[in-house]
């Protein structure tokens, strides 16, 4: 006498060869797009252009401009103050764009360790 798996696991090969090819290509799509962020560069201006930013997707500061008259040495917490804050700004670009288009990716599943 054989034993039957009742009918609704009887495909479930298939179905888990399905799934085992759509997250394999989840996987190879995240890593795609990690590796297209990483590539993309992110400009920010701050202080009405007085400070501009350049950073890679992979949050690697690529370049700092600033304008003459933003550089005061009776003022110089204020210059502080404003490369904090368009470091800020534009590391939260970055993070919202990765998050972004992962979300793309995923469908909304969230991984840890990525975006």
């Amino acid at each position: 006498m054989k034993a039957r798996l009742p009918k609704e696991y009887q495909n479930a090969a298939p179905n888990m060869n399905s799934m085992d090819r759509k997250a394999q290509k989840m996987q190879e799509d995240m890593t795609r797009v990690q590796e297209e962020l990483a590539e993309k560069e992110f400009t920010k201006q701050v202080g009405g252009g007085a400070l501009e930013l350049v950073m890679t997707g992979d949050k690697q500061l690529k370049s700092v401009t600033l304008k003459p008259e933003v550089v005061d040495p009776e003022d110089i917490e204020m210059l502080q103050d404003l490369i904090i804050s368009g470091v800020n700004e534009i590391l939260k670009e970055v993070d919202d764009y990765g998050a972004n288009e992962m979300e793309k990716v995923t469908g909304g599943v969230s991984f840890p360790g990525f975006f």
